[in-house]
């Protein structure tokens, strides 16, 4: 949601398993299980399909966000996956955003950089997701060239504990509006949370109070 006005600017598309025997499963108990067998890449390209399909029947102002495994992104074809995604569904570009955590940029940075410059030369957008956990620099985020920083909730927590909880999402928001980045605050639960976000400058929320 837009951290001011509260309108609704995109979703996250979100995967379960629904076993026939075990009901629903949360992604954390079977994402590692795909990585490792390598399964991932053939189901991230399912949820790309699916969630650009999906997003094509919203308003043109409503854009999806998509996950991206560490697999996916050094995948040789993962580009032309995105491509396809996009052709097949017929979303516009800048109305897919495609997130990657901080940690898999940080280890594969040299990768990444090649990978994400390709991907924006797509149009669509790019985003540094659980922001503050990976230890990025000013120089690396820039030479990334991302769109999005998204702040992890595990800050964004810590904001209603006052003191260094407010220091540390301070010092990630100016570091985003350095950069010229869109800033959206994960996990975001209380109307304390929100207001502290709003006075920071963040631009967009995530959360339960969304």
């Amino acid at each position: 949601n837009d951290a001011m006005t509260s309108d609704i600017v995109g979703f996250e598309a979100l995967i379960r398993w629904n076993h026939p025997q075990k009901g629903r499963i949360p992604p954390d108990a079977f994402i590692p299980i795909a990585e490792e067998t390598g399964l991932i890449v053939e189901i991230g390209d399912w949820v790309l399909r699916t969630a650009c399909a999906e997003a094509a029947t919203w308003p043109s102002t409503i854009r999806v966000a998509v996950n991206v495994s560490a697999e996916q992104l050094t995948d040789v074809n993962f580009v032309t996956s995105v491509v396809q995604a996009l052709s097949q569904s017929g979303l516009q570009p800048q109305r897919l955003e495609l997130e990657v955590t901080e940690s898999v940029i940080m280890k594969r940075v040299h990768e990444a950089v090649e990978i994400l410059r390709e991907l924006k030369l797509l149009g669509v957008k790019l985003a540094i997701d659980d922001f503050g956990t990976g230890y990025s620099s000013l120089a690396r985020l820039q030479s990334l060239n991302v769109d999005v920083l998204k702040i992890d909730q595990s800050f964004v927590r810590n904001l209603s504990a006052g003191g260094e909880g407010i220091l540390l999402c301070q010092a990630m928001t100016q570091m985003g509006k350095t950069l010229g980045l869109t800033l959206v605050a994960e996990g975001v639960e209380t109307t304390e949370q929100l207001q502290i976000l709003q006075l920071m400058g963040c631009h967009e929320i995530q959360g339960f109070i969304a």
